[in-house]
């Protein structure tokens, strides 16, 4: 068997054939801001969250994974294939059904001997491919008592589910066929949109005020209309399931119960109150992140529970166990929530990784990685040859503590879905480890901007008319049609990729 030493720790190559092939866990979870996981160390301490931190602990931290196109589904046809959107078919949460004849990496494990599942959303519209097992939630899917539809079948069940999830993933490995390495997805709904905590959490920490973001009440000065003109604001955008002045739909007799224990007198002290202004969108924000958080806790929970079923069936060992969101998030963050946009909240996700034998415990990587390189890691680390088609790269060598000479120092992104929800204009760029060059496109809204990370790290000002940026911006420029070359992006976008037809009109 390969070996190298680093740093006095012993590290096995994954590329041998006399390898014995580890299984993979990948837990996703959806909408899950960095900012939310305590093992970053965001300065706010928003949380804890013991369990993903474990895969931290155990494992490796990547603090710049990146992502192509920062919303829901498009994220997830990338996880699956190793390409940009325009080549793998999923540009938007609108109108884009994913193909699911092409080639994955799911499908390939499964050609390889690997037994395949996948169970929680899959919010692609298709039938999914390459799983030996699939249960998952009918399009985004509802937290309480959630239908699913398991190989093909309606079914319905009682419960949280974020619970739901995680114990059917627990019952999968436990029932597995033990003959064969195993990919288990086990993908969360939370904490997504409307971020609906489980009622047995709520109350926990009735009284705890959350740190505002420096960036709470930004006027967006210093940047152009795309930033003016959008519809993602804590202060006009949040409805009333939002902020939980209603109820959902759905719940039992008895999760009401607990629901209005909890909401009902704080809602009426609301409403009493008459807030208004700052006032009110910092009360808002509050409730935002009590409501957030309190999902973040459950998954970290379910988290929990497949690493203690990992360790009670004696799979530690041999398990790469990955811990990610489909992109990150907003959490107050220039007064917003959700995600779509190149900026550093929405487009820079979590990524933990486990691999006992491989990776160094406490690891921290730096380079430009990207749920772009998951598949080829996945295949990598199996010892399947990586499709030529894919364009990402594994990141075995970098949990390895070994940084290939040629590894990238710029990123391509490219955000299509418009108007739709939000109203974020479509825009493309590149990013490197300092600046941002971004270009909107699409519409009769054509700017570019240029943002400088080291001395505008909230991203508050484009400085692209900065005569002493000008040689930056040519470099820039450069860079970006050299990735959009590489990357065969197309010149021309067809109108239907945005998910609306009247793309070229303004609002």
């Amino acid at each position: 068997m390969g070996v190298c030493l680093l740093a006095g720790f012993l590290l096995t190559s994954p590329l041998h054939a006399e390898d014995k092939k580890p299984n993979i866990v990948f837990i996703f979870s959806d909408d899950h801001a960095w900012q939310a996981i305590s093992a970053y160390g965001d300065a706010r301490k928003l949380n804890q969250t013991p369990h993903i931190d474990r895969i931290a602990k155990e494992g490796m931290r990547f603090d710049r994974c990146l992502v192509p196109n920062a919303i829901c589904g498009p994220s997830r046809a990338t996880v699956l294939t190793g390409k940009y959107n325009h080549l793998n078919g999923f540009m938007n949460n609108a109108n884009s059904k994913f193909d699911g004849s092409q080639m994955t990496f799911p499908k390939l494990l499964q050609a390889a001997g690997y037994q395949t599942a996948l169970i929680g959303k899959w919010h692609l519209l298709s039938t999914p491919t390459g799983f030996d097992f699939w249960q998952i939630l009918h399009g985004q899917g509802v937290y309480y008592n959630p239908p699913m539809i398991r190989n093909g079948t309606d079914m319905k069940f009682d419960g949280y589910v974020t619970d739901i999830i995680t114990d059917t993933s627990v019952d999968w490995i436990k029932n597995r066929d033990k003959t064969k390495p195993f990919l288990l997805m086990c993908q969360q709904k939370a904490p997504h949109r409307e971020w609906e905590p489980p009622v047995d959490l709520l109350g926990k920490e009735p009284d705890r005020v959350y740190p505002e973001p420096e960036t709470l009440f930004d006027d967006y000065s210093g940047r152009g209309l795309a930033e003016h003109d959008q519809d993602m604001t804590i202060a006009n955008t949040m409805n009333k399931r939002d902020l939980k002045l209603v109820a959902p739909r759905g719940l039992t007799d008895e999760q009401l119960e607990q629901w209005n224990r909890y909401y009902k007198p704080r809602n009426e002290k609301f409403e009493q109150a008459n807030l208004s202004g700052k006032e009110l969108v910092s009360w808002k924000y509050q409730r935002y992140m009590h409501d957030y958080l309190t999902c973040v806790e459950a998954v970290d929970d379910g988290v929990g529970k497949l690493l203690k079923t990992l360790d009670d069936e004696g799979l530690t060992d041999n398990t790469i166990v990955i811990y990610c969101s489909d992109q990150g998030f907003f959490l107050g963050e220039h007064g917003w929530f959700d995600k779509r946009w190149i900026f550093e909240e929405s487009l820079r996700t979590p990524l933990l990784v486990r691999w006992p034998g491989h990776i160094k415990p406490g690891s921290v990587n730096n380079q430009m990685v990207s749920n772009l390189d998951f598949a080829e890691t996945f295949l990598d680390a199996a010892g399947i040859e990586i499709p030529s088609e894919m364009q990402g790269r594994s990141l075995v060598n970098l949990m390895e503590g070994h940084t290939p000479e040629d590894w990238r120092k710029s990123f391509y992104y490219q955000y299509y879905e418009y108007p739709g929800a939000h109203h974020v204009r479509p825009h493309y760029g590149v990013v490197t480890d300092r600046y941002k060059l971004v270009q909107f496109y699409g519409t009769q809204y054509h700017d570019q901007e240029l943002f400088d990370l080291q001395t505008d790290p909230h991203e508050m000002t484009n400085v692209i008319d900065l005569p002493e940026n000008a040689e930056k911006v040519k470099e820039l420029r450069a860079e970006l049609a050299r990735l959009r070359t590489e990357f065969k992006v197309p010149e021309v976008i067809p109108p239907k990729w945005f998910g609306n037809q009247r793309i070229d009109q303004e609002r």
